[in-house]
């Protein structure tokens, strides 16, 4: 089943997308839908309005309260690379504000010359948990997207990133 949050008529929509359609979920965005503790049977049984033709994509979650990116994620290419492998996860944080939806423009900033892309998994989660154990962080996962994440890598060593770490 895939779940999206769309733009119509200068607001958004939770819908679920069939093969040739969405279907209105009853929220404005996938945020208040999955607050719904049986968010996936309502998805499944839905059958309000339906929208049809190219969908106007928004960001999965258009507000989120966090933003959490993990970096050096793949071992082979860490390895590649040349680096050791950490002994922690590498965290990172993005604003919301730098989401964008499926087939909006990404804007570069004019002043970097080393922009980077990378093709990532992202997890939607759909809980709160805190201190999880596997199958609690498995249960909270709602599901996955594809994300687009951009780095000008001029930029990613002018300072101390303490942005990272006191965030």
């Amino acid at each position: 089943m895939k779940l999206a949050t769309i733009r119509v008529n200068g607001t958004t929509r939770a819908v679920r997308v069939d093969e040739d359609k969405a279907v209105d979920l009853g929220e404005s965005d996938l945020v208040a839908f999955l607050r719904h503790t049986d968010w996936a049977a309502r998805a499944a049984d839905a059958d309000g309005d339906t929208y049809e033709g190219a969908l106007d994509y928004a960001p999965v979650v258009v507000a989120p309260e966090k933003v959490v990116c993990v970096g050096l994620n793949y071992r082979t290419h860490i390895l590649e690379m040349g680096r050791e492998l950490p002994s922690h996860p590498t965290l990172f944080s993005k604003f919301a504000r730098a989401l964008v939806g499926a087939y909006d423009d990404v804007t570069l900033p004019a002043s970097s010359t080393q922009m980077d892309w990378e093709a990532e998994l992202g997890v939607v989660i759909g809980a709160e948990v805190r201190h999880a154990d596997t199958e609690q962080a498995r249960a909270a996962i709602a599901g996955y997207t594809v994300l687009n994440d951009v780095t000008a890598r001029d930029w990613l060593y002018r300072t101390d990133p303490a942005l990272m770490r006191r965030s």
